[in-house]
C-alpha cells in the first residue's frame, strides 16, 4: 500500500426509530472527522450497509455548526457505497460515526465481518458514541468477540436514559459490550472522553468527534 492514507467511514441506513422519531447519523460525529481525515490529505470513502443516501439524525442540524460549514460532508452522504462492494485491503483504517441509527443496522453479520477484517490484518478501526454498535458481531477467527477484554467506550447507559431513548433501543450499547467482555471505561455525561486500546479507538459520545478523529490520525503516524 503506498504512503496515501486511505479511510473507509461506515454508516447508518437506518432512519426511523418509530413513528415518532427518525433517526440516521449524528452528523458532527461523521462531518468533523471527514473534515479532519480530508485536512490531512486522507482519502476518505463512505460506506453503509445498502449504499446510497445516508440520512442524518434531524436533531444533529440544530445542534452542529449550519449545514454550510459541512458541505463536502453533506455531499459525500448523498451517494455511498454499498458494503458488500468494500475490499478492505485498500484501507488503512475504518471509522463508524455514531446515532441511534446506527443501533439498527450496524449490529449485523455483514458489518462485523468487515470489522473483523480489519481488526485481524491489525487496521485501526473506530468509532464513536453509538458506532461501536458495529463491534457487535465482529469476532476474531476464534470466535472470541474482538472487543473482549479491551478497554472501550461508547453512549453511555446515562446518556442513554438522558436522551429518552434508553427504552426505544434494540439494546444500550454499553450493557452489550460489557456483556461481550469489554472493559467498558467512561467518563462524566457529555465529557470529551477517547480509549485507546492499541489500534482500537473509541470516542464516548458526540462531543468526542474530533478527539477520535485525531487519536486516528496519530495511530496512523
Amino acid at each position: 500500500m503506498s504512503d496515501q492514507k486511505n479511510i473507509l467511514i461506515i454508516v447508518t441506513n437506518h432512519k426511523q426509530i418509530d413513528a415518532d422519531h427518525p433517526t440516521g447519523l449524528w452528523l458532527e460525529e461523521f462531518a468533523i472527522p471527514f473534515q479532519l481525515f480530508r485536512q490531512h490529505t486522507y482519502t476518505v470513502t463512505v460506506a453503509s450497509p445498502l449504499g446510497g443516501m445516508a440520512p442524518i439524525d434531524p436533531r444533529s442540524l440544530s445542534t452542529s455548526e449550519p449545514a454550510e460549514a459541512h458541505g463536502d460532508a453533506l455531499q459525500a452522504l448523498q451517494y455511498t457505497e454499498p458494503l458488500n462492494s468494500v475490499n478492505v485491503e485498500d484501507y488503512d483504517a475504518v471509522f463508524f460515526p455514531g446515532g441511534h441509527g446506527t443501533m439498527y443496522d450496524l449490529p449485523i453479520p455483514e458489518v462485523g465481518r468487515v470489522v473483523s477484517q480489519f481488526f485481524d490484518a491489525q487496521k485501526v478501526v473506530a468509532a464513536v458514541c453509538h458506532g461501536p454498535a458495529a463491534f457487535v458481531q465482529a469476532t476474531q477467527s476464534d470466535g472470541t468477540p474482538i472487543v473482549k477484554g479491551r478497554k472501550v467506550t461508547g453512549f453511555t447507559n446515562e446518556e442513554e436514559e438522558e436522551v429518552k431513548l434508553a427504552q426505544l433501543m434494540p439494546f444500550l450499547l454499553e450493557s452489550r459490550l460489557q456483556e461481550l467482555g469489554a472493559k467498558f471505561e467512561k467518563a462524566s455525561m457529555w465529557s470529551d472522553y477517547v480509549v485507546v486500546d492499541g489500534k482500537l479507538i473509541t470516542g464516548q459520545n458526540p462531543q468526542s468527534s474530533a478527539s477520535v478523529a485525531k487519536a486516528v490520525i496519530e495511530a496512523l503516524g
